[in-house]
């Protein structure tokens, strides 16, 4: 009998402090918490924007690597030419490199900012929906995976990087943003139990940057420190005391679906989020003519 297919969702909460999860009311995220292994401490990349830190959660890359520095509204989002490309040009991301590896995968993307589709390969996702507004978003997800059962869905919401650039990462306004966030993020766990899935299913929840005053960008602690948590089967709950980087999201999902990953990602699967029998344990398929494939699909050419 083949075996099942692991089924992940990511949610990314775009402006996401890990003092709006510490100060606000987040029964959800913390629920998720006591399931799942997570860090508070998990950093970003520089510069602390959207795009480049996006970026570097799904192609397992830096800025150094992928290219992307800014969200291009003053300059250009690329600024140099990437270490590797996909067949579609882009750096190679998680969902790429899921499709390529697995042709008949169900992936999808919901996201709530436009900019995020501009990161991925257009080809790679079954569907990729931009939804207008968070509770919106999460509706669309929460409907089309109920139906649809995906392998992998990221579902990205914006509504509290919004309130923190209206009024401030540490305001009333900011912290009720967050709350609603963790609702949104309640009804996507709560679909799972609905669905008798919670068990079955990995869920990842992260963030991009936090923020300082009325913005980002910059190089403290508040903008680049960001939460960091999984859950699913085979986790290991507890908090997570080695070091977790962004560029460690794409590489931890790849490790998940048993992926060859690209040479050009510098990131690590965090298995210290695993019961170690798990880590110890071969893949299912690591024959030698699979691993040669696909070490050299991405091959370092950019041309």
């Amino acid at each position: 009998m083949a075996q099942q297919q692991p089924r992940v969702i990511i949610l990314g909460v775009d402006g996401l402090s890990v003092d709006g999860v510490q100060h606000a009311g987040t029964p959800h995220i913390h629920e998720l918490m006591s399931r799942g292994a997570w860090t508070l401490e998990a950093r970003g990349v520089m510069p602390t924007l959207s795009s480049p830190n996006w970026a570097s959660a799904i192609n397992g890359a830096a800025p150094e690597q992928h290219g992307i520095t800014s969200n291009g509204y003053f300059r250009h989002k690329v600024e140099f030419r990437p270490v590797c490309q996909s067949d579609g040009g882009k750096f190679p991301t998680i969902f790429g490199v899921l499709r390529a590896e697995n042709p008949a995968a169900t992936i999808a993307v919901f996201h709530d900012w436009d900019g995020f589709a501009d990161l991925l390969e257009k080809q790679a996702p079954n569907v990729m929906r931009h939804v207008k507004g968070a509770a919106n978003t999460t509706r669309a997800a929460i409907g089309y995976w109920t139906a649809n059962r995906p392998n992998l869905m990221f579902v990205h919401l914006d509504n509290v990087d919004h309130a923190g650039h209206s009024h401030g990462w540490y305001s009333p306004e900011y912290y009720e943003a967050v709350e609603a966030a963790d609702r949104y993020i309640g009804e996507v766990l709560g679909m799972l139990d609905t669905l008798h899935a919670r068990e079955s299913t990995y869920v990842l929840l992260t963030s991009d940057h936090g923020g300082t005053s009325h913005g980002h960008g910059k190089n403290s602690l508040a903008e680049i420190q960001i939460p960091w948590i999984l859950a699913g089967p085979g986790v290991a709950p507890g908090r997570l005391t080695s070091p977790v980087n962004t560029f460690d999201t794409a590489l931890t999902v790849a490790w998940i679906f048993h992926l060859d990953t690209p040479q050009c990602w510098i990131g690590r699967p965090v298995l210290a989020a695993f019961h170690q029998n798990l880590v110890s344990a071969p893949p299912a398929d690591c024959s030698p003519a699979r691993q040669l494939t696909r070490a050299t699909a991405f091959s370092g050419q950019t041309n």
